[in-house]
């Protein structure tokens, strides 16, 4: 028995300690830390399959252990920081005592990223490629748009509302729609069979250094593009 077998699940959880403290900045109004957090919680889940494929660590637990922690880091906290932007905007709005109920419509976050979960863990077609949005790919999507327009909240409230809800909804959808989208695995370094990954890769990086969070959040937007239209 060697220590190695204990890696991939230590990152995952560090993935999910990021997911809590993201939620705590979402409950404080910090938006950009929960959002970083986000992201660290990404690369920590990034790292645990990777590490578990190098080492050979594959186990039962690592797998529902997983499914846990990416629950919390990409679908509780993305679902807090929508609940807490939300209830900012909703008290300018002209709804009366709806307005108060408005903000937990961003619960349908984690419900779906629930669902996604758990039809990924019994789905044998995903083996090697998805179907239908990742969460972790949802969560960076939600969280990045959600930083970036954070002052239209108190200009447009009834806009950033609107917008927000039918976001939410529609990207929810995608977590379990039976759109194929591709893996960021790759079996060689060749151009070939792995077109849309470097262009997802090298547009990211131009994304992200002209548009910051927004970046981020059009990555994403261009890695469901690609997906659908990859026909391989």
């Amino acid at each position: 028995m060697t220590i190695t077998r204990y890696i991939p699940n230590t990152l995952t959880c560090l993935s999910l300690v990021c997911g809590c403290i993201s939620c705590v900045m979402a409950f404080q109004g910090n938006i950009l830390a929960a959002t970083l957090w986000i992201m660290i919680g990404a690369a920590f889940d990034f790292l645990d399959g990777f590490a578990a494929r190098i080492l050979h660590a594959f186990s039962p637990i690592g797998k529902d252990l997983d499914s846990l922690a990416d629950l919390v880091s990409f679908g509780v906290a993305p679902g807090m920081i929508v609940f807490w932007l939300l209830s900012q905007a909703t008290p300018l709005l002209p709804f009366g005592s709806f307005n108060n109920h408005i903000p937990y419509f961003g619960f349908i976050i984690p419900v779906f990223s629930a669902l996604r979960l758990a039809k990924f863990n019994i789905d044998k077609r995903q083996a090697t490629s998805f179907i239908g949005l990742p969460v972790p790919a949802h969560a960076l999507f939600i969280s990045s748009a959600s930083y970036a327009v954070l002052p239209v909240i108190f200009t447009q409230p009834l806009v950033f509302t609107l917008c927000t809800l039918i976001t939410i909804l529609i990207s929810s959808l995608l977590l379990v729609s039976e759109i194929p989208m591709f893996s960021l695995k790759i079996k060689s370094l060749a151009w070939k069979g792995n077109e849309p990954r470097y262009i997802l890769v090298l547009s990211s990086i131009l994304f992200i250094i002209f548009f910051g969070f927004l970046g981020v959040a059009g990555s994403i937007l261009l890695y469901i593009f690609l997906s659908i239209f990859n026909k391989k």
